[in-house]
């Protein structure tokens, strides 16, 4: 089985000229989304070289994977690898305009509403400035806890019913150890009521395992263990997938040109729908600072729909990475200026959240 082809060194295996025909056949491509032929970078590229020697230097760009040739056409364009090429060193990128910035930062200004409408409206602002599908990835609330009953349910299980001060209701099953006395579970709640006010549900998770652990907890030892069987079905909670807001999706029917395009974007509008591979992928994007790229096939997401992801995650007023905003698009994106655009975004909800 042969390698996947490696990614080549700008300023080593690619001399000038290559260089410039690859950038040519890049910006062409990105420009038109059409298929780019040796006659016509020799016209538009000021190379000062024929079109014969530009049809030579096109078969080494496409014998190190730069470069493809689609179907049976003359033209060539970039592949997946090519364009992270270009992207990660030789595009220079470009600058959002005033108005840009004004449209983004009123939506991030809104009175009156809550963060989750302030970020749908975010979302769309977006989409409809890069004329793509936007991504805004909502943290989960974590609401302070009014209130939390252990109530039995049969010998060997009980309901956690947490309150929050939203008046929000869940409850989770626990299963309770043999012979617990029936006072116990009162005293597991009056335990944990004693020490949720004011706190978040995480905050009371930190500080009473704390507690716990530190073995000053004025409990025995079967009520402990409810305390912590409690404690535990909670803390999963904070691993519930945050919601997800996508807009713009009819954007990606754009400059259809063939059923085999719409048969792609149709698999991309089916991950889009089930979310759960897309929530995965911005949750890697929240590993780091700054705006992330995922082209084409360098994701399982996008194997198939040969889309694109920008991506860029904000932060709240504990300067804590809680969400990512992004855009999709087919890979022929304009990332001289989705790139900024994208970054000034994620900017500006974090300074939403941060005030």
């Amino acid at each position: 089985m042969s390698s996947a082809p490696s990614v080549p060194s700008i300023n080593q295996p690619l001399d000038h000229r290559s260089r410039d025909v690859f950038r040519s056949i890049v910006e062409t491509y990105l420009k038109t989304g059409d298929p780019v032929g040796s006659r016509t970078i020799s016209r538009a590229s000021g190379l000062g070289v024929s079109a014969a020697t530009i049809r030579n230097v096109m078969a080494d760009l496409e014998d190190i994977g730069l470069i493809s040739a689609p179907h049976t056409s003359a033209g060539r364009i970039p592949t997946d690898i090519g364009l992270r090429l270009f992207v990660d060193g030789m595009m220079e990128i470009g600058n959002i305009t005033k108005a840009e910035r004004a449209a983004i930062k009123e939506k991030c200004e809104g009175q009156g509403r809550s963060i989750e409408d302030t970020l749908s409206e975010v979302s769309k602002t977006l989409s409809g400035l890069s004329q793509c599908a936007s991504v805004v990835m909502v943290p989960k609330k974590d609401l302070m806890v009014r209130h939390i009953e252990f109530v039995p349910i049969s010998a060997r299980q009980a309901l956690v019913v947490m309150v929050s001060e939203d008046g929000s209701v869940e409850n989770r099953i626990i299963a309770l150890p043999l012979g617990l006395p029936a006072s116990a579970l009162q005293q597991a709640s009056n335990y944990l009521n004693a020490r949720l006010g004011g706190y978040t549900l995480a905050q009371s998770i930190d500080a009473i395992t704390a507690e716990l652990n530190a073995q000053q907890a004025e409990l025995d030892v079967l009520t402990t263990r409810i305390v912590e069987a409690g404690l535990a079905v909670w803390s999963g909670s904070a691993g519930v997938p945050a919601s997800l807001i996508v807009s713009g999706q009819g954007h990606l029917l754009d400059d259809l040109d063939a059923s085999s395009d719409l048969i792609r974007i149709k698999r991309l509008f089916d991950e889009l729908e089930r979310g759960n591979e897309l929530v995965k992928l911005l949750g890697l994007a929240q590993g780091g600072d700054g705006v992330k790229m995922f082209i084409g096939a360098e994701n399982n997401l996008f194997s198939l729909s040969g889309s694109s992801l920008v991506v860029s995650p904000y932060m709240n007023g504990a300067n804590n990475i809680v969400g990512v905003v992004g855009v999709i698009g087919p890979t022929r994106l304009n990332y001289a200026r989705i790139i900024p655009m994208v970054n000034y975004t994620a900017e500006a909800v974090t300074r939403l959240l941060k005030d």
